[in-house]
């Protein structure tokens, strides 16, 4: 049987556990990551602080480190702060695999592509952009990146692993044909998620009061880096004259636009709004717990949002803008939560009041077996037979 190879920058919290699931279903799967910047903990620059994930990333797949050779070696530094030319010669020794690589933001990315085609592996490539905000792009861009993309980049690919609809428009939009198209969604873990639900429901309570929160009332649920490309100050201005009785605003995280987060509050006099600094994997579930509704509300940039897929674990309606990539897949109008244009206040501020309406008891998870780790293990395997 053919092994799955994942091609990452570095370690991630999401897909740590996809690659131990796998395993675990008999699916071998290993990884190899072009650096380490993030293992033992590292300063975020847009959550503005050091990070620690508190979730195994490195448990229950094989994986690899490959020296960085960049002259300006990190994560940060663009498309070349990742060199990594011992993945090129690892690739003809190792035997016939699925090589998946994911995107192609760094020059390793690229080189991984070509060679692995090269050396004779079965070449894929996952990446996460949506069509919608493509064609927010001048027509010059457009056409540079189609003839870099189509005319070049993508002919080195045999299978391209879209995330969801928009991501699968984006390659046909690309030239990409049907038969090479295989969808493998963006998902977390839903099983962890959905047991952490159930243990957590019975304590709402006493969790607000553990948390410092206000134990009745609705409360709005924000988990994002503070940056603008998130848009909390939207969030802040919609709450601001929201006109629900008994409202709290949790906005988890931090980032740059702290202080004008903190400023705004202050001026605006904003009553129950907490930030709480950044939480860790572990912790955040007592969050989403203790949510009435959860509310992502990014710009142009936020390629899907996974953690409208982790609100929806514990049955959180859900407000999303339009230009988040999950708005096509997990939202269902009036079922499971509501999309709005994304910069528009006072449509943001009427779905979170129709949203905070939506009975939790009666939201539909079915979509979750589908955006699941089994779903990607299911056309992963269909590579290998």
């Amino acid at each position: 049987m053919k092994k799955v190879v994942f091609i990452n920058s570095h370690p991630i919290q999401y897909f740590a556990p996809l690659y131990k699931y796998l395993n675990e279903q008999s699916l071998p799967t290993s990884c190899w990551y072009c650096s380490d910047e993030n293992v033992k903990g590292h300063l975020d620059r847009q959550f503005g602080t050091t990070v620690a994930w508190d979730v195994p990333l490195l448990g229950g797949y094989l994986y690899r480190f490959f020296k960085n050779y960049s002259l300006k070696p990190s994560l940060y530094n663009g498309f070349f702060g990742l060199f990594n030319p011992g993945m090129i010669r690892a690739l003809f020794k190792e035997p016939k695999s699925i090589v998946v690589v994911h995107g192609w933001a760094y020059m390793t990315h690229i080189l991984v592509l070509i060679f692995a085609r090269l050396a004779g592996h079965t070449v894929c490539l996952r990446g996460e952009s949506p069509l919608n905000q493509e064609l927010l792009k001048s027509k010059k861009t457009i056409f540079a990146k189609r003839l870099l993309l189509q005319w070049f980049l993508f002919r080195w690919v045999h299978y391209f692993l879209y995330i969801g609809k928009q991501n699968k428009d984006f390659y046909k939009f690309y030239g990409v044909p049907e038969y090479q198209l295989l969808f493998t969604p963006y998902a977390v873990d839903n099983d962890r998620f959905q047991k952490a639900a159930g243990v957590l429901a019975p304590q709402k309570k006493q969790l607000r009061q553990e948390l410092g929160l206000p134990v009745d009332g609705k409360i709005i649920l924000f988990t994002a880096k503070y940056i603008q490309k998130k848009r909390p100050l939207d969030l802040l201005e919609a709450y601001r004259t929201l006109n629900v009785s008994n409202k709290c605003l949790v906005m988890v995280g931090d980032g740059e636009l702290r202080s004008v987060m903190e400023r705004m509050i202050e001026q605006n006099k904003l009553l129950n709004v907490f930030l709480t600094g950044f939480i860790n994997q572990k912790e955040i579930e007592k969050y989403y717990a203790i949510a009435d509704v959860f509310v992502l509300c990014s710009e142009e940039g936020e390629t899907w949002g996974l953690s409208v897929n982790e609100a929806l674990n514990f049955s959180l309606p859900v407000v999303v803008s339009n230009l988040s990539g999950c708005s096509y897949d997990l939202v269902s109008e009036g079922e499971d939560g509501y999309v709005f244009q994304s910069g528009n206040i006072s449509e943001l501020q009427n779905k979170i009041k129709s949203a905070i309406s939506i009975e939790k008891e009666r939201m539909p998870l079915d979509i979750l077996s589908v955006y699941s780790y089994r779903t990607i293990q299911q056309s992963l395997r269909l590579l290998i037979n």
